[in-house]
């Protein structure tokens, strides 16, 4: 089954999901939701909206998600499926100009950008946690809360005093933001800095890939297509 094909209406999609389709209806208004429409202007689910309602629903219902914070997630999803197709389909692209050889020319994948630099200064645990809290203007416990959750992760002195990075404090800037501002509990939260995780991660992988396959080709003699780069 082509599960982009529009083929639920909007009574039938509500009972799959068990929701009223006033709540289809306000996803959609909130950019979360773009069933297709028939001549007739008849809204139209397919089995993929239904998988991403189904999904909503588990964030709203048993995470307790607000909507800004499911928007959130949801873009960032579609981020890394779209970063990942593109991976694959440039790879193969690459793969398929080295031609025949490319067995007989495998190497491992060159390191992430940054993997064998000089860590940057950004990452160099200098605040302690009194200074941190002053500086995003937060108690210390909210810290400590943080880190328990696994939201943050402070290196340790020899007498293990909390020090944190300026890296440490752009994220937690960035939890402040989507707990003060949006609302987002810390469920959300989580599963968003998740995810900024693994787009961070697959980009470097995906860089590290074709800067491989390039050395490859260049040592074939070979050149690449202008307008071939493929920057985030």
């Amino acid at each position: 089954m082509d599960k982009d094909r529009p083929v639920y209406v909007i009574s039938v999609a509500a009972e799959l999901l068990e929701m009223h389709p006033q709540t289809l209806r306000l996803y959609e208004r909130k950019g979360l939701i773009k069933p297709k429409r028939s001549g007739g202007k008849t809204r139209l689910y397919s089995e993929r909206d239904i998988e991403r309602l189904r999904e909503i629903r588990r964030l709203t219902q048993e995470l307790g998600v607000n909507l800004a914070g499911v928007e959130e997630i949801m873009r960032l999803r579609s981020e890394l499926e779209a970063l990942q197709a593109r991976f694959e389909a440039e790879v193969a692209r690459l793969k398929e100009e080295i031609g025949a050889r490319f067995e007989e020319l495998e190497r491992p994948a060159l390191p992430p950008p940054g993997a064998t630099a000089k860590p940057s200064p950004k990452d160099r645990p200098v605040y302690g946690i009194s200074v941190a809290a002053e500086l995003l203007e937060m108690h210390p416990q909210t810290l400590r809360l943080y880190e328990r959750k696994g939201l943050i992760k402070p290196k340790r002195s020899g007498g293990k005093t909390r020090l944190y990075s300026e890296r440490d404090i752009e994220r937690l800037r960035e939890i402040r933001r989507l707990t003060q501002e949006l609302g987002v509990n810390l469920a959300g939260v989580e599963e968003i800095m998740r995810l900024r995780s693994e787009l961070e991660a697959l980009q470097a992988r995906f860089e590290a890939e074709v800067a491989r396959l390039r050395l490859l080709l260049l040592e074939e003699g070979k050149t690449l297509p202008e307008g071939s780069s493929m920057g985030a």
